[in-house]
């Protein structure tokens, strides 16, 4: 069916736009990309054992806060024994959640939280075993700048990052 042309449209459509209407682009929508300070990016969340080894991974968008992020890998697995973690994830629901299961939560509180909890500084320090991991995980090129368009080739990439880095050696 052949459009007749509106004088003074020049042949354009009068709504160009993605399908249904969204104002988004086609295909970004569930690909685990958002919008951040620096952009469109991507978070990869994880967890591993003392020795550095990934073993749960999931991915959000960069403008998803870090707590979503621990709800779903701690539902996901078995829970483990002692969670170490940075200020972002001082929530009482995961702290409720982690002491329910009798596991330790070793998070320091936050700025503004109002009745600060007590954390073991001490086993804090082994925090730098998680970050380690991330860092031998972006040396991986494609990783870190995150070339694939689907969530789901990424995480195969990160998932094949880490085994060949850690399992194979």
């Amino acid at each position: 069916m052949r459009r007749t042309a509106v004088p003074g449209d020049g042949g354009q459509h009068s709504g160009a736009r993605s399908p249904l209407g969204r104002r988004c682009k086609r295909g970004t929508q569930n690909q685990a990309i958002g919008r951040s300070r620096g952009g469109p990016t991507t978070k990869i969340h994880a967890l591993c054992d003392p020795f550095g080894r990934l073993y749960a991974l999931m991915l959000t968008g960069g403008h998803v806060h870090d707590i979503w992020g621990a709800r779903g890998l701690l539902a996901s697995v078995a829970t483990p024994q002692h969670f170490l973690a940075d200020k972002a994830y001082d929530a009482d629901d995961i702290r409720d959640y982690l002491a329910a299961d009798g596991s330790e939560a070793i998070i320091p509180p936050k700025a503004n939280r109002r009745e600060p909890r007590p954390h073991d500084p001490i086993a804090y320090r082994m925090r730098n075993i998680i970050e380690r991991s991330f860092n031998r995980l972006k040396d991986w090129r494609g990783i870190a700048t995150r070339y694939d368009k689907k969530a789901v080739n990424f995480l195969a990439g990160v998932c094949l990052a880490s085994a060949l880095t850690y399992w194979i050696q």
